[in-house]
């Protein structure tokens, strides 16, 4: 079981009557289980009618799970929960990745090419040769996308960079690091270049049309320092419960850029779905508690990301990441 069904307890409460509300003895005449008799027997206890209504649970949980650290096992995170790695990282393992794929791909080729042959003598010819193309613009385009990143400059149009085909390749080299054990620190560099391709384009907006995303799961210090980056640049925040609600306030409000905070997981995840329609800067957290409670972010990089958005494109100071 996970650590957050480990950590889960339930209460019952209110048990409803058509009276009105009454002691379990009065309702059900006879005595309630002993103090003694185990809480997991309670449900068990009480006899069951036609007419009975359904029973209010409360679910009492020091933690909420994202669903993406379903898997988790309650275990200290490595690193206290920081996964800070350079952006070089990612560079490596997007081209692994890269270099699996068209691997696959020709092996499959390789194997099948014979028997298509027998069929259609000239298909596997021009399987190869669009292979080869496709291969060639591939590396074209990552080199391309590594040049950006390293001159600061933009070498491609947005809808093929950080707004169209890196979200996914950060998806792709995501779940590749995943089967190596490495995804948090492959996520936490792509964010980093992400936000290095997207920063170079960034343009100033007005102070309600910038919209800040914050998860739950923040510490309380770290929840008083982003409101009061709030109110120094009149900025709207909004606590992102779950990703469903976080797409449903963009889709309602419909700010012109975003910048989010999230763990490296949900920020890839997010980012894949929203950086594509909206200019969006992201900030990773550090997990000293683990996932989804008491985390921890760093609010300077923060404040230089909505300085980036709401303040004139002359006296802005985004910068990398380190």
């Amino acid at each position: 079981p996970s650590a957050y069904a480990a950590r889960a307890r339930s209460s019952v409460l209110n048990w409803p009557c058509r009276r009105g509300p009454f002691s379990m003895a009065e309702t059900y005449g006879r005595a309630p289980p002993p103090p003694s008799e185990p809480r997991s027997r309670l449900l068990s206890w009480f006899p069951m009618s036609d007419t009975a209504r359904p029973q209010l649970i409360r679910i009492e949980v020091d933690r909420r799970l994202g669903h993406e650290w379903d898997e988790w096992d309650g275990n200290p995170l490595p690193n206290h929960g920081n996964y800070d790695s350079p952006p070089q990282l990612f560079f490596q393992w997007s081209a692994a990745g890269l270099a699996a794929a068209l691997g696959v791909v020709a092996l499959a080729l390789y194997l099948l090419g014979p028997r298509i042959g027998l069929w259609l003598p000239g298909v596997p010819r021009i399987l190869w040769l669009g292979l080869g193309v496709a291969a060639g613009a591939s590396w074209l385009w990552w080199l391309l996308i590594l040049l950006s990143y390293a001159t600061g400059r933009s070498l491609l149009p947005a809808k093929l960079a950080e707004q169209g085909p890196f979200l996914r390749l950060m998806s792709v080299t995501s779940r590749v690091a995943d089967r190596f054990g490495r995804r948090d620190w492959v996520e936490n560099a792509a964010v980093k270049v992400y936000n290095a391709l997207a920063v170079v384009r960034a343009k100033a907006v007005g102070k309600g049309e910038l919209l800040l995303l914050i998860p739950r799961c923040l510490s309380k210090p770290a929840i008083d320092g982003v409101l009061a980056l709030s109110g120094k640049y009149e900025v709207p925040v909004f606590v992102a419960t779950r990703g469903q609600l976080a797409r449903r306030v963009i889709r309602e409000r419909r700010p012109r850029a975003i910048v989010a905070v999230a763990c490296e997981r949900d920020m890839v995840s997010g980012l894949h779905d929203v950086a594509g329609r909206v200019p969006v800067l992201g900030l990773t957290m550090t997990l000293p508690a683990g996932p989804c409670k008491d985390a921890g972010l760093d609010l300077e990089q923060l404040e230089k990301w909505v300085k980036v958005f709401v303040e004139e494109a002359g006296q802005r100071g985004g910068g990398r990441q380190a």
